[in-house]
């Protein structure tokens, strides 16, 4: 019987976590078509990052994007998910495994992948509504829910996953407490100078830390109400998060009689007692150890896979991992024997005010241990000589000052094309440079998802994106356009979009943690940098980022654009060119009340108040508020105005009501910021009397509905717009904006206009992105939408009650 021909084993795979998953994938990479393939899960959901629960806690993920093989993938490979179905037995005779439910499937392969259990502090109350775990989705959901209506959270255990969760709670508006057991914070994987550092950045961050904190009891009647310590100290807590540590799960292995220690005994190949059945992940002792960390749970995918597809016999060796802390803006690594021993010796660097600290843990010139916090950029460098067993004698000079310092290349591009093939680029996956650069040259790869899909390279944790990044810049020379651009500013070496890029993978939530983790040659930055820098913190965390008005240009500090004089301009916002006699009567008792010298209608269908002194402003701005009129950003890299023409209301060649369709788009794009200013119109017509075709988003109005029109520009470089597409209802006209916008908000350079941006992109980049990909645009206009919730009103406003009550504040339909 050839292999055509040969009936296909059945393999079943207990557990549908990342080390279960990640085997099947390597099975199917090596032996196609050989096994019909029944995967168990416990959750009722496809296959996701447990590793990224943090960041989904936080809100800076969705469960989509933690998503690693959705249902359709099963569907593609041919594998059979019974999802929410827990195996409850193991019939080793029959070989046979039964689900909860009812479900038998045969077996001729069973793979167990059962995961770990959380801890469960045996104390009175913790059996009490509002206690839980961080352990999955459902976790977080109930977290979530329960800070909407709750406010005081307390989590027990400063480890890893405790101050995950405690960040994530905290993002989501609860005041949170964390007690560890221990003297100092993540003891197993921070030294107690790091582990200081660590506790004041995260009680700068609103976290309360106790620390030899030895919790006595949950305290409550119908749900927990607090925790008592041991020395008397109560803490109040509607919500106790459980993340003292993790035991693997063990309990169907034991149960089918499987030898067991603390986990399910496996030898080099990962086999059990039983030669049918094998295990990979938490839930595995190997040689008298257990492993939680994501990249050894990856090698032994590999390792299984290779025995049971039968195309190797490798033996699985455990190798040293580093550690990372996904708490936004905290940079810290740890490997290796950090503490060290009467053996070793210890190389400190130690910057307290800077918050930097560095330890490396030396023997016989070889580094054995690492611990970097505060800025763990060259932590890939130190874990490569942990790893190598590198002698480091000859850099021992400099070695604190990583690999760019002394001799060593000055680029970090430059350091990386020195680095062999062989060097490791993504600790989670086990991935090295050589895998990545060939898959780049041998499959064409040109982008980050690219190498994501095809090497695994930065798809688990993120960390590594820049070193990726890095490298596809280094094959790709020009063709790489997101990296192949120039410095921000003279402060750095760092383009518009590495800062960008940083600023969500990282984290970084303020001016001065952008520049310490990106290594800003001058100390605050300058006039051309910080202004960037603040539009693209206030981009990417609208809910969370304050805007820093010492960050802005002159006219935007002062919301008025000053004049020759040195007098200001004060141009408050007509919503689509419209006015009211009591918005007329309101900027005429302005003018008379501070004397104001000039009024003039602008080209943007406003009012312009010329000659207002400066310390007239935050009156004049008060008397407006108080009438209900918003600031129409003059001034601002922000939307300016929406022109229009009277459409079909009044002119007799209006084919649809145009300047409604004005009123709505600036009610909905009014006080965002943008990397620079931008300007809308709708025409009622192809006459375009609203001038829409030199605009950054125009809008004709045609017989069947609207033509949408983008990158316009009516300045000292004129360029007429490029037709983006037609859609037929007000509705899209809404959307298609948003998105484009958004899309604008979020690629865009800062000072760089739409005309410029799409020049440089493409119209077709932008085309692909707004009218073919449905779900992306939906995307696109929701996080428009999201952004503009946390508007603000006009910083002198006393009255915003009132204004939010006004024309200004209401949807189209409720103003008469």
């Amino acid at each position: 019987m050839n292999m055509i021909d040969r009936p296909r084993q059945r393999l079943v795979l207990v557990g549908n976590g990342m080390a279960g998953m990640r085997t099947v994938e390597e099975i199917l990479a090596r032996a196609p078509g050989r096994f019909r393939i029944t995967v168990f899960g416990a959750e009722p959901v496809a296959n996701y990052n447990r590793i990224m629960l943090s960041p989904l806690l936080a809100g800076e993920k969705s469960f989509e994007d933690i998503l690693i093989n959705d249902h359709a993938w099963y569907d593609d490979n041919g594998v059979e998910l019974v999802a929410g179905e827990k195996i409850v037995e193991i019939d080793r005779g029959a070989k046979i495994v039964k689900g909860e439910h009812g479900t038998r499937r045969a077996y001729d392969v069973l793979l167990l992948a059962t995961g770990s259990n959380p801890f469960i502090l045996p104390v009175p109350g913790v059996d009490l509504p509002g206690v839980v775990t961080f352990r999955d989705v459902k976790d977080v959901e109930t977290m979530v829910e329960t800070s909407r209506t709750h406010r005081n959270a307390v989590v027990i255990g400063g480890g890893l996953l405790g101050l995950e969760a405690a960040y994530g709670l905290k993002r989501n508006g609860m005041d949170v407490t964390v007690v560890h057991l221990m003297p100092t914070l993540m003891e197993r994987q921070l030294d107690a100078s790091a582990a200081h550092l660590l506790a004041r950045d995260l009680e700068d961050r609103g976290i309360k830390v106790l620390t030899g904190a030895n919790t006595e009891a949950l305290l409550g009647d119908t749900r927990v109400e607090k925790i008592r310590l041991k020395d008397g100290t109560e803490v109040a807590a509607d919500l106790v998060v459980l993340a003292a540590g993790i035991r693997p799960n063990t309990e169907l292995a034991k149960a089918a009689g499987l030898t067991c220690n603390r986990g399910v005994v496996v030898d080099d190949a990962l086999k059990t007692s039983d030669p049918a059945i094998y295990a990979v992940g938490e839930c595995v002792e190997h040689r008298g150890m257990v492993h939680g960390l994501v990249a050894p749970l990856y090698d032994m995918a590999k390792i299984c896979a290779d025995h049971i597809a039968g195309v190797a016999e490798p033996a699985f060796e455990a190798a040293a991992t580093g550690t990372r802390l996904k708490v936004t803006g905290i940079d810290m690594f740890s490997a290796g024997n950090f503490l060290g021993d009467e053996t070793t010796e210890d190389v400190v660097l130690r910057d307290a005010a800077r918050g930097l600290y560095k330890r490396l843990v030396l023997k016989e010139n070889k580094v054995q241990g690492v611990v970097c916090y505060g800025d763990a950029k060259d932590a890939n460098w130190y874990f490569q000589l942990l790893r190598d067993g590198t002698d480091i004698s000859s850099i021992r000079e400099h070695l604190l000052f990583g690999p760019n310092a002394g001799n060593a290349a000055s680029d970090p591009l430059e350091t990386l094309a020195a680095m062999p093939g062989t060097a490791e680029i993504c600790g989670c996956n086990g991935v090295c440079k050589g895998k990545i650069t060939g898959a780049i040259a041998e499959l064409g790869l040109t982008t980050l998802d690219g190498v994501r899909a095809h090497t695994k390279a930065s798809a688990s944790c993120g960390s590594c994106t820049p070193l990726v990044e890095g490298l596809l810049q280094l094959s790709l020379g020009d063709e790489f356009k997101i990296a192949a651009v120039k410095p921000m500013c003279k402060c750095t070496s760092h383009s518009h979009e590495a800062v960008r890029a940083a600023i969500l993978e990282k984290g970084l939530k303020s001016i001065p943690a952008v520049m310490q983790a990106m290594e800003w040659a001058t100390p605050d930055g300058c006039a051309s940098c910080r202004p960037a820098l603040n539009y693209y913190l206030l981009c990417a965390w609208p809910d969370f980022y304050v805007d820093d008005a010492q960050s802005r240009f002159v006219n935007e500090r002062n919301h008025a654009n000053i004049q020759k004089d040195g007098t200001y301009s004060v141009v408050p916002r007509m919503w689509g060119g419209l006015t009211s006699a009591k918005e007329l009567r309101a900027i005429a008792d302005v003018v008379d009340k501070y004397d104001i010298p000039s009024v003039k209608v602008t080209g943007g269908q406003r009012i312009d108040l010329l000659g207002v002194k400066k310390e007239q402003l935050p009156d004049v701005w008060r008397d407006l508020n108080a009438a209900g009129m918003v600031s129409g950003h003059a001034y601002g890299k922000a939307l300016r105005t929406v022109k229009t023409c009277v459409g079909s209301e009044w002119c007799r060649f209006g084919t649809q009501d145009s300047t409604g369709m004005g009123v709505a788009l600036e009610r909905m794009t009014w006080d965002s910021w943008h990397p620079h200013k931008v300007k809308l119109a709708v025409s009622g017509c192809p006459r375009n009397c609203a001038e829409a075709t030199i605009k950054d988003f125009g809008v004709i109005a045609v017989d069947s509905g609207w033509e949408l029109h983008v990158g316009g520009n009516g300045g000292i470089k004129l360029r007429g717009t490029e037709f983006l597409c037609k859609v037929e209802t007000e509705e899209e006209v809404l959307e298609y904006c948003g998105a484009f916008l958004q899309l604008y908000r979020e690629q865009a350079r800062y000072l760089e206009r739409t005309a410029h941006w799409i020049e440089r992109v493409g119209l077709d980049y932008v085309r692909t992105r707004i009218v073919q990909d449905d779900e992306l645009r939906k995307e696109l206009y929701e996080r428009f939408l999201y952004a503009q919730s946390f508007r603000q009103t006009d910083p002198w406003a006393e009255h915003a009650d009132d204004m939010r009550k006004s024309a200004a504040f209401r949807p189209m339909a409720e103003v008469e």
